[in-house]
């Protein structure tokens, strides 16, 4: 097998020589310099790496890889995705997204791509707001949230990405943060060993149109009892001191001190590899104020993914009808003059 020291890949492997147009400060730049890291790690050709992305500020990501990339159109990047993972099965596709590019006119592509189990990474920078046009509110903006396009405040409750892909099925669900490199690369290399769809949401501050959006977690002295990083098989225990637990209480969760007869051995254990999506799908409602934010792997299953079983299935075509010819099968079955 090629390993990376036979390549020689380093992160500059993977800087393109564009400029790079983000505004001064965004979340973006951490994003690119943590994904241009991983890949040198992850023992594939650069010339087998394919970005794809919508429209967005996050979208313009493919021309500053040094890879293969397409910009396509609002919402349709995990279509575009899909196809090329089908006919170039060998290829790592990585698609791009936003929040209002992923959820609001691509919503329908992006549920598919994740009930399909497409052996895609799916990237969503997820700052609650429409940068590219200037701020206005967008699919994750919080309720009440006053834009350019909600003066008033919004009305109804947000997407909560990280449940929307368990319920759609995704097979990898995880969610980390512009501003805890490690952390984010750590994150970034599990979904990209995963074999199917691996979802990562990440938290991106637009320091122009919606500054501190995850202010309230992620500030230095609160972030202790604001956050919590899960991990397979650990107990859930935040607080600055580790002082504070999660529990199961029948079929909801509870934050409880620990202490006074309460210990680690009666708290909720995090099963990433859970069949059950519903184990998951409870840490992906915390929400703070009232639970710490969770962040890390969600959920990491094994089962067949589209594009392998789409060319099983080609391939048992053409071995019992052989390759054919496109003149006849247009012409073959119902057709008509018109």
């Amino acid at each position: 097998m090629t390993t990376t020291e036979t390549l020689g890949l380093t992160k500059k492997d993977f800087v393109s020589d564009q400029e790079v147009r983000w505004c001064p400060g965004c979340g973006d730049y951490s994003i690119l310099a943590a994904v241009q890291s991983v890949l040198p790690t992850l023992e594939i050709p650069r010339e087998k790496f394919v970005f794809v992305s919508g429209i967005g500020c996050s979208s313009r990501f493919p021309y500053y890889m040094s890879t293969y990339g397409f910009h396509t159109i609002h919402g349709r990047a995990p279509a575009v995705a899909t196809g090329l993972k089908i006919a170039r099965p060998e290829l790592s596709v990585w698609v791009v997204t936003g929040d209002g590019d992923a959820l609001s006119i691509g919503g329908n592509h992006f549920i598919h791509l994740l009930r399909r189990n497409v052996d895609l990474k799916v990237l969503l920078f997820n700052n609650r707001i429409y940068g590219l046009t200037k701020g206005q509110y967008s699919p994750t903006s919080e309720a009440g949230k006053r834009t350019k396009s909600s003066p008033d405040g919004t009305v109804g409750d947000p997407f909560n990405p990280l449940a929307l892909a368990l319920g759609a099925g995704a097979t990898f669900v995880a969610r980390t943060v512009d501003v805890y490199p490690q952390h984010l690369k750590e994150t970034l290399g599990r979904a990209a060993r995963h074999r199917g769809t691996a979802f990562v949401e990440i938290y991106q501050n637009c320091n122009i149109f919606n500054d501190g959006a995850f202010k309230s977690m992620t500030e230095r002295e609160i972030r202790g009892d604001a956050q919590i990083e899960i991990a397979h098989g650990k107990p859930l225990v935040f607080g600055k001191n580790r002082e504070r637990g999660i529990r199961l209480a029948g079929d909801r969760l509870e934050v409880v001190p620990l202490g006074n007869g309460v210990t680690e051995a009666d708290l909720f254990v995090h099963d990433e590899s859970s069949v059950n999506p519903s184990l998951p799908f409870r840490l992906a409602q915390m929400e703070h104020p009232e639970f710490p934010v969770p962040l890390g792997v969600l959920r990491a299953v094994d089962k067949p993914t589209f594009d392998r079983e789409m060319n099983d299935q080609i391939a048992r075509a053409v071995a019992e009808k052989g390759m054919g010819e496109l003149e006849a099968i247009l012409n073959e079955g119902d057709v008509w003059d018109v």
